[in-house]
């Protein structure tokens, strides 16, 4: 089974409603992620000891749709691969067997994130968009988590076609 945490964020109303700055990198960091809906619905389900009933996406980032009521239910001798960009915060460290980290240089992660998302919010917006929000949250996390540092795999990802592992 393949889930990502970009599926497991606070919804964009209630961020507002609540006050919460998802603008700012620090803002993006601190308050987008759902880490109740992520381990309730998905990880402790999932885990040896849950009823293997997961949620795969809890809200559609790009619709908005909730679909926390859409479990399945898992093979007893299934997989879980989460991606996320902060997979290994400190919420999530009881969950992972297996954590790997694609090594990308930030100034490449930055380009591809501009290039990614510049033909949906247009060149100066997606600019903006992950060199004040996205690049400054990776930093904050990369500072205060050093997500290389708690991984078993790396993974240089500088070149998509020759991928290396550095670390096993």
């Amino acid at each position: 089974m393949r889930a990502t945490f970009d599926d497991f964020k606070m919804p964009w109303a209630d961020a507002r409603e609540r006050g919460y700055d998802r603008v700012t990198g620090d803002g993006y960091y601190r308050n987008a992620p759902d880490f109740d809906a992520a381990r309730g619905l998905l990880l402790e389900p999932a885990g040896p000891d849950g009823s293997g009933r997961v949620v795969l996406c809890a809200y559609d980032p790009l619709t908005g749709e909730d679909h926390r009521d859409a479990a399945i239910q898992a093979p007893s001798d299934a997989v879980l691969i989460v991606d996320s960009v902060f997979g290994m915060r400190p919420e999530y460290d009881a969950y992972w067997d297996l954590r790997i980290w694609l090594d990308v240089p930030a100034e490449l992660a930055l380009a591809r994130g501009i290039e990614r998302d510049t033909a949906m919010e247009g060149s100066v917006d997606a600019e903006r968009i992950h060199r004040d929000r996205y690049h400054v949250a990776e930093m904050i996390y990369v500072s205060e988590v050093d997500p290389k540092g708690k991984t078993d795999v790396i993974i240089e990802n500088t070149d998509f076609a020759n991928p290396v592992v550095t670390r096993w």
